[in-house]
Formats: C-alpha cells, sequence, structure tokens
C-alpha cells in the first residue's frame, strides 16, 4: 500500500512539473506525450555445474516524457516510467540526449535512475540506455531501447514500444 502512495506523489511531482515547464516561456519548444510497451528483462542464475544461464522476464512499461529542444537536431528528452516486471513494480526515469539521425529516425542516450519498490532492499540504481526511435507520423513512433545495470543485481533489458505527442 506504502509503494502505490509513494509512486502516486511521484507521478504527481513529475506531472506538476510538466505543467510549468509547458506554461513558461520554452512552451514552444517542448513537447510533452505517453508512452508504453512491452520489457524482455535478463537475469543471470547459476545452475550448478551448468554455468550461467540467462533468465529472461517479460514485462510491460506505462509513462510520460517530455522533448526540449536544445538546438537543430538535439533534443533532451526525460521520462518517467512505471515498470512491471512479473513479481517487481518499479519506476523508471531515463534522462535522455536525443540526436536526429535522418527525418525519421533518432538515437537517445543517456542515463537511467531506477526506483525499486523491493528488489532485494537496494531501492535506487543507476543504469545506462541506449534508444532507437523510427517516427511514422509527427505524433506518433516505434521505440527501442537497450538498458545496462552496471551492479550484478541490476539486470539488462530491452523495452519495445509505442510513444503518442499529445
Amino acid at each position: 500500500m506504502l509503494k502505490i502512495v509513494y509512486m502516486k506523489n511521484l507521478i504527481k511531482t513529475f506531472f506538476i512539473f510538466i505543467v510549468i515547464i509547458s506554461t513558461s516561456n520554452v512552451q514552444a519548444q517542448a513537447g510533452f506525450g505517453v508512452k508504453g510497451g512491452l520489457n524482455f528483462t535478463f537475469f543471470k542464475v547459476e545452475e550448478g555445474s551448468f554455468g550461467e544461464t540467462p533468465d529472461v522476464e517479460l514485462g510491460y512499461y506505462i509513462g510520460c516524457f517530455v522533448d526540449f529542444e536544445i538546438e537543430n537536431d538535439f533534443l533532451l528528452q526525460p521520462e518517467l516510467l512505471y515498470i512491471n516486471l512479473g513479481d517487481f513494480d518499479f519506476l523508471n526515469a531515463p534522462i535522455y540526449l536525443k540526436y536526429k539521425i535522418k527525418d525519421h529516425f533518432d538515437i537517445l542516450v543517456g542515463p537511467s535512475l531506477n526506483y525499486f519498490f523491493d528488489f532485494s532492499n537496494a531501492k535506487l540504481k543507476v543504469r545506462a540506455d541506449l534508444g532507437f526511435a523510427y517516427t511514422f507520423t509527427s505524433r506518433l513512433d516505434l521505440h527501442m531501447k537497450y538498458t545496462i545495470g552496471f551492479e550484478e543485481i541490476s539486470p539488462n533489458g530491452v523495452f519495445l514500444g509505442l510513444a503518442c505527442k499529445l
């Protein structure tokens, strides 16, 4: 119950931040949207004399993002995502530097802060993300990212989903 209250407060804070940004002078240079999709997380499991065997867990994510135009083809894109992965729930807050490679193709790179509600009593993890997005229309894109965990208990993952600018 406490994790639901904490998550609601964090999401409310993010939305207040979005409202403040959208009413300020950067309104013409910022875009807001929602995204969601599937994530595939790879855990490494030691199995006796068989060595390490990757164990894959399928989950989903949903959240929101803001695009801030820095200059020409560069944008800053912070996100707030709720991720459900089997028995684990956590918040993911990546901060991407987004570069438009071609008309419909973007690359995203940056750190990712993750708050695990109960993942071996270690609450906050920092990971690195590398992502790609293909823009179908001015409002809809398909994205994929790879997340690298720096600690052995922080797993790697692949995210695949859709984003819609509002």
